[in-house]
């Protein structure tokens, strides 16, 4: 993650990255055994503005960063509600078929999905990759010849980026790709796979190379540049996550925004 989109550091930045790791894949793993429409409907609202309040970006950059998720909720949305089955119906017109069971259940993909994204979003936004990586290492004991090298692949990718828009570049200086839009687009990637991937391999070696040279293998005590510690900010995330879930369980169930509960014994 670029340092320069943000705004001013969040809170949650200081968070240690495998404790947020852990959590993260928890609210994953939970939100996959809800089916309750309304919680789900709530977690999204808390997960919304946890992201939009506390992610330390502009609004202007979390409006981008939230548009594809947007689009994927109406989607997934959309798909279920139009061609589900159901009992009661509420609108057939040719192929699409809209019934009650059908709407409640396309929302209920849908907000899990956008949650899915929220989740995404927070994690990647106020971590850091490398404090991640060497939270795993000092935390979670992942070997560090693992760890150095994704920190090595990962790195790798800006390369990688900056060296596709250079050959794109040079080959409209010179003329060698005349069309326009994606049709250009797709030329340029088709002719540059290669050099791509011959430069990445190359470059890799020397990695390796370097590595091996310095005699890094991974084995025996490791002292660290970083230091990874919990603090303040973990026990507070952890409360927030709590309370989110209590009141969240609390409001669907005193204000249900929707009358449907469990949408697989709707109906």
């Amino acid at each position: 993650m670029k340092q320069d989109i943000l705004q001013n550091k969040s809170w949650m930045l200081g968070v240690n990255p495998s404790f947020k790791l852990v959590v993260m894949v928890l609210l994953f793993i939970l939100v996959l055994m809800i089916h309750q429409l309304n919680l789900l409907f709530y977690l999204t609202v808390f997960l919304f503005l946890l992201f939009w309040f506390c992610s330390g970006l502009t609004w202007k950059v979390k409006f981008l960063l939230l548009l594809p998720f947007i689009m994927m909720f109406v989607s997934t949305a959309s798909s279920m509600i139009l061609f589900g089955k159901g009992d009661v119906i509420w609108m057939k017109w040719g192929l699409i078929e809209i019934s009650e069971e059908s709407f409640y259940r396309g929302l209920h993909i849908g907000f899990r999905a956008l949650l899915f994204g929220l989740l995404g979003l927070i994690f990647t936004l106020s971590t850091r990759p490398v404090m991640l990586f060497y939270s795993l290492m000092q935390q979670l004991r992942l070997k560090p010849e693992y760890a150095y090298s994704f920190m090595a692949g990962f790195r790798m990718i800006p390369i990688i980026a900056e060296e596709f828009l250079t050959i794109r570049r040079a080959m409209k200086v010179r003329g060698l790709n005349p069309q326009k839009g994606m049709a250009g687009l797709l030329f340029t990637f088709r002719s540059s796979a290669l050099p791509l991937l011959a430069q990445s391999i190359r470059r890799a070696h020397r990695i390796a190379v370097a590595m091996e040279a310095k005699r890094f293998n991974g084995s025996g005590k490791r002292t660290y540049y970083y230091k990874t510690v919990f603090s303040k900010y973990d026990a507070f995330f952890i409360v927030l996550i709590f309370a989110m879930l209590v009141f969240g369980w609390q409001a669907a169930a005193v204000y249900p925004v929707f009358p449907a509960g469990d949408v697989r014994y709707h109906g």
